[in-house]
């Protein structure tokens, strides 16, 4: 079954009211998810948001991402549990690796990301069971660590954020699902699924019990061209220096057709002669209507529609400028 779900996170001017504001109008018109992505440009703190959000809606299943190692895992648990509570089961959680990048911003030594998440991961789960736990691992260690109230639920789903086949297959082997990456086209979004099912098999699971969800950037304007551009910066920003190696390779490596190898020397040098305005200028229409949902109303519908058919059960939403965020709601009512 196809689902659309709200996505919020990006836009600094929007505060967290603004967020639970545009997520009731979310459900009143039929959206099941309300999604807040927690950037490492230090925009509102999923938690803050969400707290909001839980008490503006009441049926909403919500989630966000949160990077493993900025915060201890015992307050990840800790905090998760409590927001579970408090919106009474209508918590996920999407737990992403902390890249060297991430390491730096944040001050704290830089170490194997596949590992740390699994770590955290494994250890809010334990923490979550409401027991007397201890974990010992290469990163993550505790002794007698429980919760001092009985959570809503003692099982909460993961669906954890993935881009590259490593993510994949670790969100196959061990995520309750996975949270696709933005700016990335349904063709990829296929391969990627592709790659989850094996993981998952690989693993003696079932795929009938994987949840596959994917946060969609939509462009929303009466002309098709007005819509690339109210969106180009979002899919620039994936192709700055910082960024690149964590967007272009592992795309590719998937199977995304629309990043063409020999046009990234090209974005290295439009982002050192004119920073992120000339980066914005060559980043081509094709990338742009290959990677999100942009143009018309109808355009964009047509576009979600291609998300779904290619395996995505939850398409979650995100606008790329605010003024736009109505229309969409709009657009997508049940």
């Amino acid at each position: 079954m196809s689902g659309v779900g709200f996505a919020t996170g990006y836009d600094p001017k929007m505060t967290v009211r603004d967020m639970a504001t545009l997520m009731k109008a979310a459900e009143e018109r039929g959206f099941q998810m309300g999604f807040f992505s927690e950037t490492i440009e230090l925009n509102r703190d999923s938690v803050s948001a969400l707290t909001a959000v839980g008490l503006a809606t009441d049926t909403l299943t919500l989630g966000c991402t949160q990077t493993v190692r900025i915060r201890n895992p015992l307050v990840m648990a800790q905090t998760l549990a409590a927001l579970d509570e408090l919106t009474e089961g209508r918590m996920t959680v999407s737990p992403g690796a902390c890249t060297k990048t991430h390491a730096s911003r944040y001050g704290i030594e830089h170490l194997a990301p596949p590992r740390t998440l699994e770590e955290w991961i494994d250890a809010i789960r334990l923490v979550l069971t409401g027991r007397n736990v201890s974990y010992h691992g290469d990163h993550v260690n505790f002794d007698d660590a429980q919760l001092s109230f009985v959570p809503y639920r003692t099982e909460i789903p993961i669906l954890i954020p993935a881009t590259s086949t490593t993510g994949l297959r670790l969100a196959g082997r061990i995520g309750d699902g996975v949270m696709l990456n933005a700016a990335c086209s349904p063709e990829y979004t296929a391969n990627a699924i592709k790659i989850l099912k094996e993981s998952v098999d690989e693993a003696g699971r079932s795929w009938d019990d994987f949840y596959v969800a994917q946060i969609v950037v939509c462009s929303i304007e009466d002309a098709h061209d007005a819509a690339l551009d109210a969106v180009r910066w979002e899919v620039a920003t994936k192709f700055d220096p910082i960024q690149m190696p964590f967007n272009a390779g592992p795309k590719m490596r998937v199977g995304e057709p629309y990043i063409i190898e020999s046009d990234l020397p090209m974005f290295v040098e439009a982002w050192e002669k004119g920073g992120k305005d000339a980066l914005v200028e060559a980043v081509p229409d094709s990338y742009v209507e290959g990677m999100t949902a942009a143009g018309t109303p109808e355009q964009v519908k047509d576009r979600v529609s291609r998300y779904h058919a290619a395996g995505v059960e939850m398409a979650v939403l995100r606008p790329a400028a605010r003024h736009q965020a109505q229309r969409l709601l709009d657009l997508f009512a049940a």
